[in-house]
């Protein structure tokens, strides 16, 4: 069994949290007193963690049988576009835009505005085996999977498409391009996360070192030293206020441990 040292202060996205010591998978079983945080892109963690694991070498492969691609979920999103780009793979250029590996975007159901993952998705594997896309409960940003994806089997379509690959890159050069764990809530139906946190003066808005960006305001950015718990008054402040005037429940897409 190994273990490896993580400092998230430079490991996560957000370039918060403690030095930790990581289990490293190597194989599919039960591991269900450990969360997996794959590159803890879309982490906040506290000094308290949870006990963490990360899948290893074992699940960073992708391979090719006939109309279907098998990707290890320890695989980087930049591995699989590249892949895709290779072999004129359509469909996944977005992922050009979601940092991380392929577990983490799976849980999520990452995406981009009206693409996402489990679009393409043909099944995934789990320690009981492989389970179809129709038997998982997914929504928009979310699955009720609470379990670790080992591998995500995708239909092959042909076509990779350069225009929509610059298209992607596009948007995410209208991000900002100092630490943050991408977006901070998730849009409510018809609405938009940003244009509320906007609406109730906290576009800019700063606590310590930690501000929701004036490039994006649902972005929660480190501006350099910035402290878990100055992050949590953020994310609290800006809860209070948009119920207060709109009475809209934000909910966060950031995962907090």
């Amino acid at each position: 069994m190994s273990f490896k040292q993580i400092d998230f202060s430079r490991y996560s996205s957000i370039k918060i949290g403690p030095k930790v010591e990581v289990k490293v998978i190597e194989e599919i079983g039960d591991y269900s007193e450990y969360q997996i945080i794959g590159r803890a892109n879309n982490l906040l963690i506290s000094n308290n963690p949870p006990k963490f694991a990360i899948l290893g070498e074992a699940f960073d492969y992708i391979k090719q049988e006939d109309d279907k691609l098998y990707v290890g979920c320890a695989t980087s999103s930049g591995k699989l576009l590249t892949y895709a780009r290779k072999n004129n793979i359509a469909n996944l250029e977005f992922i050009a835009k979601l940092p991380g590996n392929l577990g983490g975007l799976v849980k999520m159901n990452a995406g981009l505005k009206t693409w996402e993952i489990f679009n393409y998705i043909n099944k995934i594997k789990t320690k009981d085996g492989y389970v179809k896309k129709e038997d998982i409960n997914y929504s928009y940003r979310d699955t009720k999977l609470d379990t670790i994806v080992y591998e995500v089997v995708f239909n092959i379509e042909y076509g990779f498409c350069k225009d929509k690959l610059k298209e992607f890159n596009k948007m995410r050069d209208n991000q900002p391009q100092v630490p943050s764990a991408g977006s901070c809530f998730k849009n409510p139906k018809g609405n938009f996360a940003g244009r509320l946190i906007q609406e109730v003066g906290l576009k800019g808005f700063r606590k310590g070192d930690m501000a929701f960006s004036n490039v994006h305001s649902n972005f929660l950015v480190n501006l350099g030293n910035g402290k878990y718990e100055d992050a949590i008054y953020l994310i609290n402040e800006a809860k209070k206020r948009v119920k207060k005037s709109f009475n809209i429940d934000l909910e966060e897409e950031i995962i907090i441990f």
